[in-house]
């Protein structure tokens, strides 16, 4: 039994930024993780442009190119997705969410079922994550932009805070520059601090989507354990869980080859 679908407020949807790759085939939306935007997958979507979809990398809210807003939670993000939908005359499409991706992806399926025929969820499960992302927040929101000149003297104030090189070059990632030349954060920093707590959580609905899903999970990553799998297969009964070796939290960017594969067996099956 599929969920009913939600009406939505369009008072509370916002118009995504986003960038399509490929001009046929069947519709793949990729949404990426807290703190990304969509050229994080840029390789990816030239890949599943190439074999045959037409392929549209979004920037969430409050993330990247797209608009900022004080709402922040999975059922608005969700709703800017059928909203995006709805203005490119999709009809419904695969949906492929990293992270906090993955939860908007696993709302808008169950919210609206109809509107999805394949789903993946990379790394993440449909529960809780506690203070998984506040420290990176903290060190974010510590930095005095306004003093700053480079990208180097960004660099090297985060690294007092978080030593991991890869991880500090996705956050620099998110710098740009005002009209006025100085250095501030592309996403909506003050906000998301806020309503992390909402980010962290669960997604809101216990639907069902009876679709095909694929959750992909890094091996060395510690977001979707043996206790997750109940709970998945009692909101997507049609989901199968593939482990990549050798891969951590961002699965896709560590073995993008081995994920491509993976995905691409799923989305053609």
């Amino acid at each position: 039994m599929r969920a009913p679908q939600r009406t939505i407020s369009k008072r509370m949807m916002l118009s995504l930024h986003y960038k399509s790759y490929g001009h046929a085939g069947v519709p793949l939306l990729i949404l990426h993780g807290l703190l990304g935007m969509l050229d994080n997958w840029q390789t990816q979507a030239k890949r599943y442009a190439a074999a045959g979809y037409n392929v549209f990398a979004l920037d969430l809210r409050n993330h990247g190119k797209s608009p900022h807003s004080d709402v922040f939670n999975y059922n608005v993000m969700a709703d800017d997705v059928v909203h995006f939908m709805n203005e490119h005359k999709i009809s419904a499409a695969h949906l492929l969410g990293h992270s906090m991706g993955g939860k908007t992806a696993m709302q808008c399926a169950l919210t609206n079922p109809s509107r999805v025929h394949k789903l993946v969820v990379v790394d993440v499960a449909p529960r809780s994550y506690v203070s998984a992302h506040d420290h990176i927040l903290d060190a974010m929101c510590s930095l005095k932009l306004g003093r700053l000149a480079t990208r180097q003297e960004v660099d090297a104030e985060l690294m007092k805070h978080l030593p991991d090189y890869a991880l500090r070059q996705f956050i620099l990632k998110n710098l740009t520059r005002d009209e006025s030349g100085k250095l501030k954060w592309k996403v909506n920093l003050a906000v998301i601090k806020r309503t992390y707590p909402e980010i962290a959580g669960n997604i809101t609905i216990e639907g069902r989507f009876d679709g095909p899903t694929l959750f992909v999970q890094g091996e060395k990553s510690r977001y979707i354990q043996s206790d997750d799998e109940r709970r998945i297969t009692k909101l997507f009964p049609h989901a199968r869980i593939v482990s990549i070796p050798d891969a951590g939290h961002w699965v896709h960017a560590e073995q993008p080859d081995k994920f491509a594969e993976v995905v691409l067996q799923f989305l053609q099956s």
